[in-house]
């Protein structure tokens, strides 16, 4: 059934804003963003807004055993497999009011609007809340969607630790959302996320529906240089080992690395001991995150990045141990659904264009058991992860409607 054959199906505008900018009040910071980090309180007041809402909507709530959160509209025909959208709560430390919350804000509006028209789609309706999508407080990112798709293990999930050495599964039992509903083993007809775009293109390119065809792979690391510590005034330059200068001279080479078309790499966090003014370092850890939407190609960077420690750490007579935390492979979406996103665009008249999704997202785990697509909408300057991030009303309306069209389609399908 076409846009044009459902006249009534309108999304609201000023109630999916009214409950972003509601949401957002919860870890709001100084600065206008949000700080509501993972598996702590404010993710539990978070998510306890969305239940009630969504309860208010009419939806049933289940919680699986890693804290994911599903809110279900019933369809005209139970039998039928459910077509879900949603994203995360959670946030950066130093995070927006968009990431994440708009995709779950966008699913709710998707079920209240279905609610003020009284249109019963044949197939339920469900909204995600996926746990610790960001990976700030428990890496790696996206695990609990990485459960429910088969990537990783629960036993895994429940035993990663902060930095504090709290476990994910100890912190998921102090908010109260250590569900008992198994975490994935039952179909999905279909997957949708809305979210902003986390890059500049849409806005540059002047589109406002960005119809992501994949997510680029990722490869994460933390790596250890061990050097020796010794005294910054007596040591000659030529006898040192500092753990430091290898750790900068590989900085220098990632950047190259990630210098190709389409490359990126990141060094997100250095940290050098005995942090003493007058001390050669002798220890360094740091974490890498090399993408690239070719997966052929970021096994190069990783070849790269492996042969570029070892040369440094040879040259100036350090121990470079790297451990690969997380290999996230590219992701392609399923291409009817896709089609239906794009579709939707074109007869909506909104100005769009396909793209790849330079983040990673919970619907890349998701792809993995359940046909899914993606629904970017612009944020201003590109800029996410960061208290200035932001987004129009109209934007967000309209990747919305989009969304709750596409689903429709899927759901009477």
């Amino acid at each position: 059934m076409a846009i044009g054959d459902r006249p009534n199906l309108r999304i609201d505008s000023d109630r999916l804003w009214s409950s972003l900018m509601e949401l957002a009040r919860i870890g709001a910071t100084d600065k206008g963003g949000v700080c509501r980090i993972a598996l702590t309180d404010l993710d539990r007041q978070g998510r306890d807004l969305f239940v009630r809402w969504a309860k208010e909507a009419g939806c049933s709530i289940r919680v699986d055993k890693v804290g994911n959160v599903f809110a279900r509209r019933e369809g005209r025909d139970p039998a039928k497999l459910p077509v879900m959208t949603g994203s995360h709560l959670d946030t950066q430390p130093t995070g927006g009011k968009f990431d994440g919350a708009y995709g779950v804000m966008a699913g709710l509006e998707v079920v209240r609007a279905l609610n003020d028209s009284g249109y019963v789609t044949e197939a339920p309706i469900e909204v995600a809340v996926w746990t610790n999508e960001e990976g700030c407080r428990f890496a790696p990112a996206m695990v609990a969607s990485g459960v429910f798709g088969g990537a990783f293990e629960l036993d895994y999930a429940l035993s990663r630790t902060d930095r504090d050495g709290v476990s994910f599964g100890d912190a998921l039992k102090a908010i109260g959302y250590d569900g008992s509903e198994p975490v994935g083993g039952r179909k999905v007809g279909a997957f949708f996320e809305a979210h902003i775009e986390q890059g500049p293109i849409l806005e540059r390119e002047s589109r406002t529906i960005g119809v992501v065809t994949g997510a680029q792979g990722q490869r994460w690391y933390e790596i250890s240089w061990t050097g020796m510590e010794s005294h910054a005034g007596t040591t000659p330059m030529e006898g040192r080992r500092d753990a430091l200068v290898g750790a900068a001279e590989l900085i220098v080479a990632l950047r190259r690395i990630g210098e190709r078309p389409n490359g990126r790499s990141t060094v997100g966090v250095l940290e050098s001991q005995p942090q003493s003014r007058n001390t050669i370092p002798g220890r360094v850890f740091m974490t890498v995150d090399l993408r690239h939407p070719d997966n052929d190609e970021l096994d190069r960077m990783d070849a790269e990045l492996r042969a570029a420690a070892a040369d440094i750490a040879r040259r100036h007579r350090l121990e470079a141990a790297i451990d690969q935390i997380w290999h996230f492979p590219a992701s392609p979406f399923a291409k009817e659904l896709v089609e239906s996103v794009r579709r939707g665009a074109l007869q909506a008249g909104y100005a769009h264009m396909d793209i790849v999704s330079g983040a990673g997202h919970d619907a890349c785990y998701v792809s993995r058991v359940a046909p899914t697509a993606m629904i970017f909408v612009p944020c201003k300057d590109g800029i996410s992860h960061n208290e200035i991030e932001d987004a129009t009303q109209q934007d967000a309306a309209a990747g919305c409607q989009i969304l709750l069209h596409a689903m429709v389609e899927r759901a009477d399908a």
